[in-house]
């Protein structure tokens, strides 16, 4: 497989958040790494290092951890962690300066960024969408007193290399058909920190001192630190390691054991064959390109030897196995779609981002009687009356996450035991952020949104609730699917 690989940072990329000046004397160059969580194939990074030899300043590398996001938690606290303890090792003994710091109380963290900007030439840091990101970007921008680039590391396609947000997954993987190989060319580099570097510089200790680098937490044991710190201790560490190191780990299982049956047993829960790798894309512990790179190898493909048909079909698009081409389109097409949907629209998280036939159907059908009704703590204790979905919210609470197909089944099924369907959003983005790994993500706002008929089409016949939104319930999945052994295994009895 040949790639062309672009020296520079891809500038489609590349963002300037204000319109201050880079500082051609300053003390250094600063990478502030807040969702590309990891050294390997990141633009952010890369765009940061070219910054530092064209300048002759050192690079500075602030990883940070604040307590007061939305859903901060033990289990998501670790998750992050776990990953800059890979961090610290991968930069061990390399030409930059690595600092991870980890807020104890709200406020604590407050003035970091603009006391190590002060001096600095520029800063860089990473696009991201959705959730708190993009307030917490836009507000550093008035505070930092030189140029603040973002860079977009999220998928292959660029953000900004589409006008619009598609409606459809067949739209927008039509455009991707036409348009993605061109992007082929602009391939993250494995390692952006392999070229000569200046010699790095010590955080000055003003700094250091008041914000010190989390080496006890970092190091500790899993939870073992993470009692003295302000965040939520009710949501627990999951048994699942975050982390580029775990990522790749687990990235490698999925390839070596379970792509070769993900066409045809990806839906079904009691097979688990799916990649398990959502945590780490959403935390940014793994790239998509390196994904997408070892799948390609494996499959020993090259740009070269298709010219994809812009028609919109899922298979037959990259020539590669069945296996491949099911699991591509799912890390391309519908995780991209996500990314795109919530570039454009700032109200992807709300009722009113719905489509309007959606939206018209569902609040026809509000006022409709409901056979059962539950709250929000009831769903959340998994007391409904039905044992699969009983056993989804299980796992979640668990394990942070759901098997795939099942997650569109609870969703469904929120919709349908809520007083109306607003409240039923309400539900599913809270306990999806609250307990979901993979969640306060734009694949995870794409997955809850569905549920409500964003992406899909009109279904007859009307229903009631649902009105000509899409219909599931457990008994047609237990009849689609073997389910016995996943209620056995996420029984409530065993939580």
């Amino acid at each position: 497989m040949t790639f062309r690989i672009e020296s520079g940072s891809p500038s489609l990329r590349n963002r300037s958040v204000n319109t201050r000046e880079v500082r051609e004397d300053g003390k250094r160059v600063v990478y502030w790494m807040t969702s590309a969580r990891r050294v390997r194939f990141n633009f952010g990074l890369q765009r940061a290092a070219e910054w530092s030899r064209e300048l002759g300043c050192p690079l500075v590398i602030l990883e940070a951890l604040r307590c007061d996001y939305p859903w901060a938690s033990d289990r998501l606290h670790q998750f992050v962690v776990d990953g800059m303890r890979d961090t610290a090792a991968a930069l061990d003994g390399r030409q930059v300066t690595y600092h991870p710091y980890v807020e104890q109380s709200p406020g604590d963290g407050r003035g970091l960024l603009e006391s190590l900007a002060r001096d600095a030439a520029v800063v860089v840091t990473d696009e991201f969408p959705t959730f708190f990101l993009p307030r917490m970007l836009a507000a550093a921008g008035q505070k930092v007193p030189v140029r603040l680039e973002a860079v977009d590391s999220n998928g292959l396609m660029p953000m900004a290399a589409t006008d619009r947000a598609f409606a459809t997954a067949y739209s927008f993987r039509r455009h991707l058909q036409k348009t993605l190989l061109d992007h082929l060319s602009e391939i993250p580099l494995e390692d952006p920190l392999a070229e000569q570097l200046p010699p790095p510089t010590e955080v000055p200790t003003e700094i250091s001192t008041r914000w010190p680098v989390a080496t006890e937490l970092v190091e500790a044991g899993r939870g073992q630190a993470l009692v003295a710190l302000a965040i939520d201790h009710s949501v627990a560490v999951t048994s699942t390691q975050g982390g580029p190191v775990a990522g790749r780990r687990a990235l490698d299982d999925f390839l070596n054991h379970n792509l070769d049956r993900y066409k045809d047993e990806r839906n079904r829960p009691e097979a688990e064959v799916t990649s398990r790798i959502s945590p780490y894309l959403h935390f940014g512990h793994i790239s998509a390109h390196e994904v997408f790179l070892e799948i390609m190898r494996r499959e020993r493909w090259s740009p070269e030897d298709i010219a994809p048909p812009a028609n919109g079909r899922r298979a037959g698009w990259w020539g590669v196995g069945e296996n491949a081409e099911a699991f591509l389109d799912q890390l391309i097409t519908w995780r991209e779609l996500g990314f795109n949907v919530c570039h454009h629209r700032s109200d992807h998280d709300r009722w009113e981002s719905l489509p309007d036939w959606a939206a018209s159907t569902l609040s026809k059908h509000a006022r409709d009687p409901r056979e059962h009704v539950y709250t929000l703590e009831q769903f959340a204790d998994a007391q409904t009356h039905d044992p699969l979905w009983n056993a989804a919210q299980t796992q979640l609470v668990r394990e942070g996450t759901i098997h795939n197909y099942l997650r569109m089944l609870w969703g469904k099924k929120i919709l349908e035991w809520t007083a109306e369907p607003r409240e039923a959003l309400e539900i599913m983005i809270e306990l999806n952020n609250r307990y979901a790994l993979d969640g306060r993500d734009p694949n995870s706002y794409s997955g809850i949104f569905w549920v409500l008929g964003r992406h899909d089409r009109p279904w007859g016949p009307e229903r009631p609730i649902f009105g000509t939104v899409r219909y599931m319930s457990s008994a047609n999945t237990a009849r689609k699917f073997p389910v016995r052994g996943y209620i056995d295994r996420y029984g409530t009895g065993d939580r």
